[in-house]
């Protein structure tokens, strides 16, 4: 932009002096009004062009003068979000329920969080499984919710489950909230995901304030 406004400076100066139509040196200034209409015409379109590509040229900058930087916002996963409400048939546990999707029956094992065990037949029922289940039930018992995937985690675990974020229709997290009341912890598998800092931060506090199953006398063998 500087240089574009100093060059038409320099032009206005060439003007005034006559520098447009000067002769050889030493011979008289001619003067051609045609000309020297052509010529500011001329340089008004120059100045056009040089400040138009500098504008276009130059990044944008912060503060101090540096290039300003792109910062990419996670967003929420949009590939696998599901607008519509489904009927909760029935809870297995504390972090796997019973959805009616379109007339089929899918269970939904909650992304992110993982309960105390009450009904795996390979493993004796766990300190809190049944409180953990019997929160789940009362949260989503006989309610629609609205569920959400999380494309870093794939669409089903190996036992055939869709992996979900649950929402009830007045937008609590299931995950999370099993997590806040301390029924369950924060549960990575493999790699993270959308919502793991939110769990983790709800499964300190629940920690720190002795929620459900960290509470002192939760469990006498835990």
């Amino acid at each position: 932009m500087v240089c574009g406004m100093d060059f038409f400076l320099h032009m206005v100066r060439l003007y005034q002096m006559g520098g447009f139509f000067a002769s050889p040196k030493g011979a008289r200034l001619v003067y051609n009004k045609g000309m020297q209409r052509k010529t500011v015409i001329l340089v008004l379109v120059t100045l056009v062009v040089l400040v138009g590509s500098e504008l276009v040229s130059v990044p944008p900058t912060t503060d101090v003068g540096r290039p300003s930087l792109v910062v990419s916002i996670k967003q929420t996963p949009k590939d696998l979000v599901s607008g519509e409400l489904y009927s909760v048939v029935r809870i297995v546990d504390g972090d796997t329920i019973v959805v009616d999707i379109n007339g089929k029956q899918e269970k939904i094992r909650l992304i992110g969080v993982d309960t105390p065990e009450a009904v795996d037949p390979r493993k004796p029922v766990q300190c809190f499984g049944k409180e953990a289940s019997l929160f789940t039930k009362n949260l989503v018992e006989n309610k629609k919710v609205r569920l959400e995937g999380d494309s870093s985690q794939g669409d089903r675990d190996k036992y055939g489950r869709l992996l979900r974020y649950v929402f009830l229709s007045d937008g609590t997290l299931v995950n999370k909230e099993i997590i806040v009341q301390g029924y369950g912890h924060e549960y990575t598998y493999r790699v993270p995901y959308y919502h793991q800092t939110g769990f983790k931060t709800a499964e300190h506090t629940a920690r720190e304030t002795e929620q459900g199953l960290w509470a002192p006398d939760a469990c006498t063998t835990r």
